[in-house]
């Protein structure tokens, strides 16, 4: 417990950590939008392109994980691994899913992002699924609980949207986080209450870092993920009776737009979107500048 529950400087060293990393990836993004069309850039490419982009940082010290850089069908495959057998191009108009991080002296970051790539459009059901792995993701993000609430208590909240269309996923939604160490990192689990996994039960406390991953798998065909780290914390609510908890996002890198349908989204949901936007221009910005910041800035316009 004293190694999952983060001190003030840990949690400061990940905030510090998730804004390099983010202004990296950032630049990837916009490699991937401008390159990937073209049919011409493969899956290991990809990755070694984001190591590279990470690695103009002098404090990374190396990926926290396998990159997962998958393209089409690969992408409906939660943990694909590429190699050199299983490597294909991306395809021009398809989905591509990356769940990448990086370790840092001052935090481990894991982050996942689902882009769509051209020069077509998605199609109506990649957007639905998108849009729903999208709004799971904000309940479990805007969540208040009670202190020591377990994860297994919330993880439904993130698979409400895509229960309501007779969809789900398989794998479970958050797992702890280290500071400049494992990757996945217990105790503590966001998952199904009775599942397979350890640490379901285990009471979410103040300092605690976990990743907020819902996702979606077609197989053959797209797999989408929504990823963020998340840092437990007091909820400060008015008049409660009791000590209730929330989590502030440590992850901050744009939301393609291309697979939102706006019109499935509340008030509070596009709020939000908004929020976190700004949010991201605002700690990235300072880092980025030309053709980088130029499409920040186009991908953090409120929605």
């Amino acid at each position: 417990m004293p190694k999952a529950i983060k001190n003030s400087a840990e949690q400061q060293g990940h905030r510090d950590a998730q804004a390099r990393d983010g202004a990296a990836v950032v630049k990837y993004l916009r490699w991937i939008a401008e390159n990937a069309p073209s049919g011409e850039v493969d899956e290991l490419t990809a990755a070694a392109k984001l190591r590279e982009f990470r690695g103009l940082s002098p404090d990374l010290k190396d990926t926290s994980f396998d990159t997962i850089s998958a393209a089409a069908g690969h992408a409906a495959l939660p943990h694909y691994k590429v190699d050199e057998d299983s490597n294909i191009k991306i395809p021009p108009s398809s989905i591509y899913l990356c769940d990448s991080g990086g370790q840092y002296p001052d935090g481990t970051t894991d982050i996942t992002r689902t882009v769509w790539v051209g020069p077509g459009e998605p199609t109506a059901e990649m957007i639905d699924r998108n849009t729903r792995v999208l709004k799971g993701h904000i309940e479990l993000d805007l969540a208040r609980f009670p202190d020591r609430t377990s994860g297994g208590a919330l993880d439904a909240l993130a698979r409400m949207h895509l229960w309501q269309a007779g969809v789900d996923y398989g794998h479970g939604t958050g797992h702890g986080v280290g500071s400049y160490l494992s990757v996945h990192e217990g105790p503590q689990r966001i998952s199904k209450p009775g599942g397979a996994f350890p640490g379901t039960e285990t009471p979410l406390q103040e300092g605690m870092i976990l990743s907020n991953e819902p996702g979606y798998y077609k197989a053959g065909e797209f797999g989408i993920r929504i990823e963020n780290l998340v840092l437990v914390v007091d909820a400060k609510i008015d008049g409660s009776e009791g000590k209730y908890l929330t989590f502030e996002t440590l992850t901050h890198v744009p939301l393609d737009r291309r697979l939102v349908d706006k019109s499935m989204m509340t008030d509070r949901e596009i709020a939000w979107w908004n929020d976190y936007h700004a949010k991201t221009r605002e700690i990235l910005a300072p880092q980025l500048e030309g053709e980088d910041l130029a499409w920040l800035e186009r991908e953090c316009k409120p929605l």
